[in-house]
């Protein structure tokens, strides 16, 4: 399924809805449309947020499976006439981060590539313990867009970045879990643009407690979560294999790949589990794809760092499009 967090452009209400193209389905008001037709299940049981459907993971997808199948097969969706409220076509809504309020983002340092390249530019080799353990750092939950969402520029940075990479949303939540029993906690996966102040960034790093300010003001997410039995056919050896581009203002930038990710989530639920407790609705960055950013690309070769009016679309196949426009 591909799940979404929107509202109506005329409404700015949060809705909670999956896609059966062209249209966004509203799932409080399809499960009320469905009661009312059958008596053999009972659609309203499932979740009226994205967010609260993830505490309970396993029955609220199992619900929202069914609520899907049943729209299906009795093809309201077919008629010209829609004689119902809960279908919209997604030319008509407004995109959230698939889960608005989440109560963290942590975001890994999982290619070796843009790890290597960044590292290298600040006159560092690689720490071979690097290779050891999935680090992260917390990003700002506060501070979130989806797609087609404006981007204030932040004040006082000159050397604006975007950073192309993918996130798995969590599911149930859990402490100290073992990778082999991950997966089950990885609700789906989104884009994720982790916007960056290089020169923020670049005054902060020298001094060891990470890109905070440099990175706080804005994360781009969306515009699904897709769940992963959407890319069951994209796991080759085990790893997820999806193209990742980014193109500024339709000229193409980065190209790049999921199964160039070093450590994989399962590693990084793992790590990040242990001895405290991961929540429903958290973030999972997997941090920047190799050629995903200005700061690796340089921005000689790029037409610069980015600016007012630019229009930055990533695009992870099987994810969707995620794009912005730097306001």
């Amino acid at each position: 399924m591909k799940l979404a967090t929107y509202s109506l452009k005329e409404d700015k209400k949060e809705r909670f809805g999956f896609l059966i193209e062209p249209y966004m389905i509203d799932v409080n008001l399809a499960s009320i449309w469905a009661n009312e037709r059958q008596d053999e299940y009972d659609f309203k049981k499932i979740a009226s947020s994205l967010k609260i459907a993830l505490e309970n993971w396993d029955n609220n997808i199992l619900h929202l499976n069914k609520l899907q199948e049943y729209l299906i097969k009795e093809r309201p969706l077919s008629k010209k006439n829609l004689d119902n409220k809960f279908a919209t076509n997604i030319k008509n809504i407004c995109f959230h981060s698939p889960v608005p309020n989440p109560q963290s983002f942590r975001d890994f340092y999982a290619f070796e590539q843009h790890v290597k390249s960044a590292r290298k530019l600040r006159g560092l080799e690689m720490n071979p313990d690097w290779y050891k353990i999935p680090i992260f750092y917390f990003s700002n939950p506060a501070a979130l867009y989806g797609h087609k969402e404006d981007i204030p520029y932040p004040k006082d940075t000159k050397e604006l970045d975007f950073e192309l990479e993918f996130a798995a949303i969590i599911a149930n939540g859990g402490s100290n879990i073992n990778k082999k029993d991950a997966g089950q906690y990885i609700a789906g996966y989104t884009i994720c643009n982790d916007w960056s102040a290089r020169d923020f960034q670049r005054e902060e790093m020298p001094m060891s407690l990470g890109p905070a300010k440099g990175k706080d003001f804005a994360t781009s997410f969306g515009p699904y979560l897709v769940t992963p039995d959407e890319l069951t056919e994209n796991y080759i050896d085990g790893k997820l294999h999806l193209r990742m581009t980014c193109h500024i203002n339709d000229k193409l930038i980065s190209d790049g790949n999921t199964n160039d990710l070093y450590h994989p989530f399962e590693t990084m639920i793992e790590r990040a589990s242990k001895n405290t407790k991961i929540l429903p609705g958290d973030y999972f960055g997997s941090g920047t794809v190799g050629t995903g950013c200005i700061l690796e690309l340089r921005p000689e070769n790029t037409g610069g760092w980015l600016k007012k009016g630019d229009v930055v679309k990533l695009e992870v196949e099987k994810l969707g499009i995620l794009e912005n426009i730097i306001k």
